[in-house]
């Protein structure tokens, strides 16, 4: 996570490479097609990952409903082979991080207890 977060801040940081960018990761969204079934982007983080499951804990109940409710839909437009409705797809603007700032959290907590459980006496 930590890497990927340092390739977007040097992108993001270099305005001709981002602008180079951005359509190609915009055209490739629309081509993987989870938006398509009502999915939004954090919902295919790997949930067997320990981070992902502490984070999961942590989201508030309303938000944990709606990422259930988005993946069961998903799941139901995979077994019937459909997809929704154009109204219903995720807009690239409603496709915001909500899980993001939780796995952030947890890793500057496991980054500080490796750090004090590597503190030694002396």
């Amino acid at each position: 996570m930590a890497a990927v977060k340092q390739i977007t801040n040097y992108i993001i940081a270099r305005p001709k490479l981002f602008n180079f960018i951005k359509p190609i990761a915009d055209r490739y969204c629309d081509l993987a097609g989870y938006r398509k079934v009502g999915l939004l982007y954090e919902d295919l983080l790997r949930e067997e990952s320990h981070t992902v499951q502490l984070a999961l804990k942590r989201l508030p109940p309303r938000i944990a409903y709606d990422r259930a409710f988005r993946i069961r839909r998903a799941l139901q437009c995979s077994v019937t082979h459909t997809l929704l409705p154009k109204e219903e797809w995720i807009k690239a603007e409603e496709d915001v991080p909500y899980l993001s700032p939780y796995i952030e959290e947890i890793e500057k907590e496991e980054a500080e207890r490796k750090m004090f459980d590597a503190l030694t006496r002396k």
